[in-house]
C-alpha cells in the first residue's frame, strides 16, 4: 500500500469512528463532571421542564404570597428531577391552559394534581400516582348520627354546586346548602348551619396541619380512591418510564412519605 492510500485509508477510518461516537452520544447530554446524563426527548436538552399552577396551596404556591414556588407537587416534582440528574424549571400556568401547553410541547410534564382517569390515560402518558385521596364526610366532632354516606339522608350538607361532591350529597339523599367552596361549608359546619360537608381527603388534612380542625373530624369515606400522577405527552414513554423509576425510589427510601407528612400530616402516597 502506497503512503497515499494508507492515508486516505487512515482518514475513512477515524471519520467513520467519529461519527460512531456522535451517533453514541446523541441520546445524552453531559453534565459538569462530564458523565453522560440521559436527555429522555425533553423539550430543553439537560432540564426537567414540569407546568404546574403556582397558585392551588398546598400542592404548589408561593408562601404568602411572594418568594420561591413551593408546595407538595413542586417538591415531589425538584425530588423527581433530582433523581434523574436533571435540572427543573416551572412553568406557572392556569388550569384551563395547562393541558393545551403540554400538546404544545411547551413543557415536558404537568405536575398538578392531575387525577388519573380513563379519558386521561387514552390521550397522555400518566405516571404511577403519587397522591391518593378519598372523598370523606366531613361533620361536628360531637356528630354520631351521621356514619356512612347512607346516614346522609335527610341531613344537609354543604357543597359546591360544580363539584363531584355535590352530586354525591344528592345521591346519599342529602339536602344541600350552596357554597363557594370549602372555606365557606367549613363556616357553615362549625356554626351549626348545616350537618356535614363533603370533600376531598387532602383538603381536610391540609385545613387540620393548619387550623387544627379540633371541633370537626371524618365520619365515613368512598371506597374508590381518586389518584394524581405526572402527566406527559403520549409519545414520552421514555421519559415516563423514568419518572416511574424516579418515584420508586423516592417511595423506597421515605421521601414521598415525608413530604406527605410535611404537608399533610400524614403519607399520602399510598
Amino acid at each position: 500500500m502506497s503512503r497515499r492510500q494508507f492515508t486516505a485509508a487512515s482518514v475513512l477510518i477515524v471519520t467513520a469512528l467519529a461519527l460512531a461516537g456522535c451517533a453514541g452520544a446523541s441520546s445524552s447530554t453531559g453534565d459538569a463532571t462530564g458523565a453522560a446524563t440521559e436527555d429522555y426527548g425533553l423539550v430543553e436538552s439537560g432540564t426537567l421542564t414540569v407546568a404546574t399552577e403556582g397558585t392551588y396551596r398546598p400542592f404548589s404556591f408561593h408562601e404568602d404570597g411572594g418568594g420561591e414556588l413551593t408546595g407538595y407537587d413542586v417538591e415531589i416534582a425538584r425530588a423527581v428531577a433530582d433523581e434523574l440528574g436533571l435540572k427543573v424549571e416551572f412553568k406557572e400556568t392556569q388550569w384551563d391552559a395547562i393541558f393545551a401547553g403540554l400538546d404544545a410541547q411547551r413543557f415536558d410534564v404537568i405536575a398538578n394534581q392531575v387525577t388519573i382517569n380513563d379519558e386521561r390515560k387514552a390521550k397522555y402518558a400518566l405516571s404511577a400516582p403519587y397522591t391518593v385521596s378519598h372523598g370523606v364526610i366531613v361533620v361536628k366532632g360531637d356528630n354520631s348520627d351521621i356514619t356512612s354516606f347512607a346516614s346522609l339522608k335527610g341531613k344537609t350538607t354543604a357543597q359546591s354546586l360544580s363539584s363531584n361532591w355535590h352530586d354525591l350529597a344528592v345521591e346519599s339523599g342529602a339536602k344541600v346548602e350552596a357554597v363557594e367552596g370549602w372555606a365557606q361549608a367549613v363556616a357553615l359546619l362549625q356554626q351549626g348551619r348545616v350537618d356535614a360537608t363533603i370533600n376531598d381527603e387532602l383538603t381536610f388534612l391540609d385545613y387540620k396541619k393548619i387550623d387544627g380542625a379540633k371541633d370537626l373530624k371524618i365520619a365515613a369515606e368512598t371506597d374508590d380512591a381518586g389518584e394524581a400522577a405526572f402527566a406527559a405527552r403520549k409519545d414520552e414513554d421514555k421519559l415516563m418510564a423514568a419518572i416511574d423509576g424516579a418515584l420508586e425510589k423516592l417511595r423506597a427510601d421515605g421521601t414521598l412519605a415525608k413530604l406527605g407528612e410535611k404537608y399533610f400530616g400524614q403519607d399520602v402516597s399510598e
